[in-house]
């Protein structure tokens, strides 16, 4: 049974770390959501905005000016909680893998396998939590962003949504979280 639990941890675990790592690198956090006027479509990002055109199927991207100018809060927050969740994420990825029972690493000796899989889901949670964090901190900043201009009546021709990216790295996230409770509550 915690060969079975052990290996299907793993497996979310991996795709779950996936999609943390699609999240940070994608640049879709932010989608236009008025397209009944648009013959484009806009997208934004962590690192750079693209615009395609729905026509011809063109895409074109601005890189933003470098990572150390002056960016909006929530970018750079949503930066630093992506890249630290991105990091712990790997590194209890690659304390489970040598934590598992079928892996002969320490096959000697079962209890120091037991707690590097222990281990692994207490980083993966505290990575986790970083990683839902920084994805709803960014969401609530997009909600916060539109529901202000839509209450002042300003309509500035584009309103923004949560974009694939976003919802990439809140799954990403959840995915983790869940691992992280398999390994620490339910492997004993």
């Amino acid at each position: 049974m915690s060969a079975a639990l052990q290996l299907m941890a793993f497996g979310l675990a991996l795709f779950s770390t996936l999609f943390l790592l699609l999240a940070t690198c994608t640049d879709c956090w932010m989608v236009n959501a008025d397209d009944s006027l648009e013959v484009s479509h806009k997208c934004r990002g962590l690192w750079r905005e693209c615009v395609t055109n729905m026509q011809d199927g063109v895409r074109t991207c601005d890189q933003y000016d470098s990572i150390l100018a002056d960016h909006p809060v929530k970018i750079v927050v949503t930066r630093t909680l992506l890249i630290t969740a991105d990091l712990l994420a790997g590194l209890a990825l690659a304390m489970m893998l040598l934590g598992l029972d079928c892996i002969k690493f320490l096959k000697e000796d079962p209890c120091v396998k037991l707690k590097m899989c222990y281990g692994a889901g207490v980083i993966l949670g505290i990575g986790s939590i970083l990683g839902l964090v920084g994805s709803v901190w960014y969401a609530v900043d997009v909600y916060m962003e539109r529901a202000m201009l839509v209450s002042r009546n300003i309509f500035l021709g584009v309103y923004y949504d949560f974009g694939w990216s976003c919802w990439l790295g809140m799954a990403g996230s959840t995915g983790c979280f869940v691992v992280s409770v398999l390994l620490t509550c339910c492997l004993y």
